[in-house]
């Protein structure tokens, strides 16, 4: 699959977001491949933690952040949402899951309730092992700062800020991953 010919598909006169969303991409995507090769146990589908980590940000044009080139009418929180939706129009229902599940450290319908998140009332946390690699490897970069990898530290202070309930999904993701790469 040429992932990239895809990113093109939805960022064509979008350079500069392009240009981060690829960096972003690879990013993710060379972390998740390190951690599956430190756990040759799990047996995960390498190739699709490339493409799944290639593609789990696709939906990112749709929404409203201008501070990383993001000039869409959506709140960013709907970003993995909007992605899976693209996938699947796609035909790639298993990268969609990845797009849908990775937001924050997975979101259950609790948390939506609570937060007043709009997305549809289900939980929306990654269950694959591909799914909870890239969910993981996603929180150590970010677009808004791409020369920067956070700290196993930096990031629970910011699953922190999104509540209790983040922060337990988080820690629970850091034990099972048990590495870090």
């Amino acid at each position: 699959m040429d992932c990239l010919s895809i990113i093109d598909k939805y960022y064509a006169g979008q350079p500069e977001l392009r240009a981060l969303l690829v960096r972003h991409s690879q990013q993710v995507a060379e972390r998740a491949q390190a951690i599956c090769e430190a756990h040759p146990e799990w047996q995960a589908d390498m190739t699709f933690v490339q493409e799944a980590a290639m593609l789990h940000d696709i939906g990112i044009y749709l929404c409203h952040a201008p501070k990383i080139y993001c000039f869409g009418d959506e709140p960013y929180i709907r970003h993995g949402f909007l992605g899976g939706q693209l996938l699947r129009e796609l035909n790639l229902p298993r990268h969609a899951r990845v797009a849908e599940r990775h937001t924050g450290s997975g979101l259950t319908v609790e948390q939506i309730k609570r937060q007043n998140i709009p997305l549809p009332l289900q939980d929306w946390l990654p269950e694959t092992i591909e799914e909870k690699v890239i969910c993981y490897a996603d929180k150590f970069f970010s677009k808004s700062r791409p020369d920067n990898i956070a700290s196993p530290e930096d990031i629970c202070r910011q699953m922190e800020k999104f509540g209790k309930d983040s922060l337990e999904n988080w820690l629970r993701l850091e034990k099972e991953m048990n590495t870090f790469v």
